[in-house]
């Protein structure tokens, strides 16, 4: 989870890949309206996001059902979104990539091929509310390399017992 920037994709794909769990991007779930909204400038609202959060948990249970680990990005920014995606979903640990705003800034201006606009980054960071204490998920600094970071992850996953040790 975080905000656009953070590099939530680049390091769910290799988590996945390192620990052989499927993954998802989260932004595949998004309805066309809600991609041409942001696309044009427009932050979501909550209203715009409740049906892409829904179809989020509805996959995490699919594969909770199956008993299948899992990797999907979703910036779940609020306590209430990321409470949606675990009503159900027992199992939804969550990790917040944190990046500090200035590299956030430098790596949008960098970024091509995506819909999410720069301008938009106030409005996220101002919509981000941070893991509480009593949300099952812990917060990881995103600034270093992508390697780095995704052996912290592990290392978290491994720590809080959600990964065998051989793993």
């Amino acid at each position: 989870m975080g905000v656009s920037g953070s590099g939530k994709t680049t390091i769910a794909q290799e988590l996945g890949r390192q620990l052989g769990w499927e993954y998802a991007e989260g932004d595949e779930f998004h309805p066309p309206e809600n991609v041409e909204k942001v696309a044009s400038g427009h932050p979501l609202t909550d209203e715009d996001r409740w049906p892409w959060l829904e179809k989020i948990a509805a996959w995490i249970a699919w594969h909770e059902d199956l008993h299948k680990n899992i990797v999907i990005t979703c910036s779940a920014l609020k306590v209430v979104y990321r409470d949606l995606l675990r009503r159900e979903n027992p199992s939804v640990f969550f990790v917040h990539v944190d990046v500090a705003r200035e590299v956030l800034e430098k790596r949008l201006s960098q970024r091509r091929g995506h819909y999410m606009p720069a301008s938009l980054l106030d409005s996220q960071l101002a919509t981000l509310q941070t893991l509480t204490p009593g949300e099952p998920g812990r917060a990881v600094p995103g600034d270093a390399e992508p390697e780095a970071v995704v052996a912290s992850v592990v290392d978290l996953l491994r720590r809080d017992g959600r990964l065998d040790p051989e793993q």
